[in-house]
This record gives structure tokens, C-alpha cells and sequence, in this order.
């Protein structure tokens, strides 16, 4: 099994998770042990499923402004969370492949593997939705059809996201890339960057 298809199984696990009771508060019961891979894909892909349901809730056009403020600020919490969770699993590729000596024209890639990841989990969220909305029998003919051909071209979107995730673990394994993170240096989070925060304090 390859990486992505490991990562697809836990995705798709904890969308099903979730919907058992289909609550933004509902308690995370991660199976995982705490220092694996497999605790923090299923946490990234917790924290995308719950923001996903963040960002419906926040869209009803009837919403108290003060219960939208309270949900954009969770929203915020959240996003720093999802980076947080990328960060961790960045760390586990960087030892995974830090042994690995880059051969000498060993080229760059545009993002880390992790920022990958978490597209393929945000992808597993567009996959479980758009099939609800094919299946809707209150949803005319028309709507259920344009929702099918958008889930075929996100079928796909996912399986050449994960052969291109799979082909990048390979080239860092076999040195034709070198692995480079960047970590995050969010400003509008830091009371000493925020000139908002700052002139307060």
C-alpha cells in the first residue's frame, strides 16, 4: 500500500467518524497512537472535516452576528491548528528522509509534502460532500447531474494527487529531491507583529 492510499483510508475513516453524529462539538475519538503518522493524519483531517461545517454554519445568511463572530473566531483557532498539524507531519517526512543524501542535481519542489497532504484530505471533504449532493432525492435531476460531473473530475483531481504525492516520497527517498520546510510565520497571530495587538498593549 502506498503512502497516499494509507492516508486516502484514514481520511475517508474519519469523514465517516464525524458524520455519526455530525456535530462541530462532538469528541474526537482518534484511534491512532500519539507519536504515529497515523495520529496526526487523522487529526488533520478532524480539524478540515469540523472547519468545513465552521464555514457552512458561518454562511447562514439569518445568523446572530454575535454567535458569527464567536464562529469566526473558532475559525481562526482552528486554521492555526490545521498549520500546526501540517508542521508535525512535515517533521515526520524531514526524519523519515533525512538521512538520505541528495544526489548532486537533486532539484526543489514548490511545496512541502505536507502541504500535499493537506490538500488530499481538504479533496477526501469535496469527495464525501459532492456524493451527497448526487445522491439528494429532494435535488432535481439537472442539480444531481452538474454535482456528478463535478465529483468525476474531483475523483481524478485525487488519484493524480496522489501519484504525484507518491512520486515526490519516491524522489526524496532516492535523493532526485531535497526536502526543505519552511515553518509557518504567521503575523496577524503574534501580539509583537499584529500592529493591531501592539499599539493595545
Amino acid at each position: 500500500m502506498t503512502f497516499t492510499e494509507h492516508a486516502n483510508s484514514i481520511f475517508r475513516q474519519v469523514i465517516d467518524d464525524y458524520h455519526l453524529t455530525d456535530n462541530v462539538d462532538a469528541t474526537i475519538n482518534n484511534p491512532y497512537s500519539r507519536d504515529s503518522i497515523d495520529y496526526h493524519l487523522y487529526m488533520k483531517c478532524w480539524i478540515d472535516t469540523v472547519q468545513w461545517h465552521y464555514e457552512d454554519l458561518i454562511r447562514d445568511p439569518h445568523i446572530d452576528p454575535s454567535e458569527a463572530l464567536g464562529l469566526k473566531r473558532r475559525i481562526d483557532h482552528s486554521n492555526q491548528d490545521r498549520t500546526d498539524l501540517v508542521e508535525e507531519i512535515d517533521t515526520y517526512f524531514l526524519k523519515k528522509y533525512g538521512d538520505v543524501q541528495p544526489l548532486p542535481d537533486a532539484r526543489l519542489n514548490t511545496e512541502s509534502p505536507a502541504w500535499a497532504v493537506d490538500r488530499l484530505s481538504i479533496l477526501a471533504l469535496k469527495i464525501f460532500h459532492m456524493q451527497e449532493q448526487v445522491a439528494r432525492q429532494d435535488a432535481s435531476p439537472d442539480h444531481r447531474n452538474r454535482c456528478q460531473l463535478k465529483l468525476d473530475v474531483l475523483m481524478e483531481q485525487q488519484k493524480d494527487l496522489s501519484e504525484a504525492i507518491d512520486q515526490l516520497l519516491d524522489d526524496y527517498e532516492a535523493g532526485r529531491k531535497v526536502m526543505k520546510v519552511y515553518r509557518q510565520m504567521k503575523m496577524y497571530n503574534d501580539p509583537s507583529t499584529n500592529p493591531v495587538l501592539y499599539k493595545k498593549a
